[in-house]
């Protein structure tokens, strides 16, 4: 494990793990993660954090379930959709012993760079759905995220955290590369990358492509079920979604709830004319030449 540097001002919950910043709760358990033993038929549901990966967790299952609304509500989404790389400190069950009960096909959620995927995954040709969210609604998201989570540091002022999520000073490292890695990646390996923007305009279309990737065949009343029951409201209110069964002391969902707004522009309420233009310079000169094409609205 690399040590973090005195010029890089990290998070106190995070260390610098392969010039990413990651949880300490994640590099501690690193081992477990790194020997994962993947199956063929696995499908992992990837994003960097804030971007949808419940939302896209919940469509998946109620597809591998055909829409039946009773069996993705037998436990929570975090159960059905076990979060790889995490570990509860207080009950010591990790997302690898999760998935190592679980019979096949397996759900797996992670946050992971894809330099850091385990290895077996690559080996094992999984299936994998990338979500992408723009990143100024990202900023946001996350950083109501950071008050609600026990686990993580109060993230100070807004105008503090934009300057280390700018930078790439926050847990799982730059919102640049993470979605540029994945985008690449795509080139050579079974990977349907998808767009958090596209989803809110059309769930019935970018829903559609999701059970052609998975190769189902599912009837068009099946696919109603499924937009309905994953719309954001709809998931707001489901306590299978929304995070209320993990207790205040883990998640503090009156800081800010789990399910807050889910909408694209939200950025506008939070930046500044200012801190829009210095993001904004800053993201032409990550992003360019990636043939990445983001909307910041709808």
């Amino acid at each position: 494990m690399e040590n973090a540097e005195n010029s890089f001002k990290l998070q106190e919950d995070t260390v610098l793990f392969h010039n990413i910043p990651m949880s300490k709760i994640i590099v501690n358990n690193w081992e477990q993660v790194e020997s994962f033993q993947a199956r063929p038929d696995d499908l992992i549901i990837s994003t960097y954090p804030k971007a949808g990966t419940t939302w896209m967790s919940e469509i998946v299952d109620m597809i591998y379930n055909n829409g039946d609304v009773t069996k993705s509500s037998q436990a929570p989404i975090y159960c059905r959709v076990p979060y790889m790389e995490f570990i509860m400190p207080e009950e010591n069950m990790s997302g690898i012993q999760q998935l190592n009960n679980m019979a096949s096909p397996r759900l797996i959620k992670t946050h992971l760079p894809v330099q850091l995927l385990p290895k077996s995954m690559w080996e094992n040709k999984c299936k994998i759905i990338y979500v992408a969210r723009n990143a100024k609604d990202v900023a946001v998201s996350y950083f109501y995220f950071h008050q609600s989570v026990k686990l993580m540091p109060h993230p100070g002022p807004w105008e503090e955290f934009l300057q280390k999520y700018i930078a790439g000073e926050v847990s799982y490292g730059s919102w640049h590369d993470h979605v540029k890695g994945w985008w690449k990646k795509k080139q050579e390996h079974p990977i349907l990358y998808l767009f958090y923007e596209d989803m809110k305009e059309n769930p019935d279309r970018e829903i559609r492509k999701v059970i052609q990737f998975l190769e189902k065949d599912l009837g068009e009343e099946v696919l109603e079920k499924i937009i309905h029951h994953t719309d954001f409201q709809a998931m707001k209110e489901n306590p299978m979604t929304n995070y209320k069964t993990i207790t205040p002391d883990l998640l503090d969902q009156k800081a800010s709830p789990f399910m807050r707004k889910g909408i694209t522009g939200d950025w506008k309420n939070h930046f500044t004319m200012a801190q829009n233009e210095v993001f904004d310079a800053d993201y032409a000169r990550k992003m360019e030449g990636s043939g990445l094409q983001f909307r910041m609205e709808i």
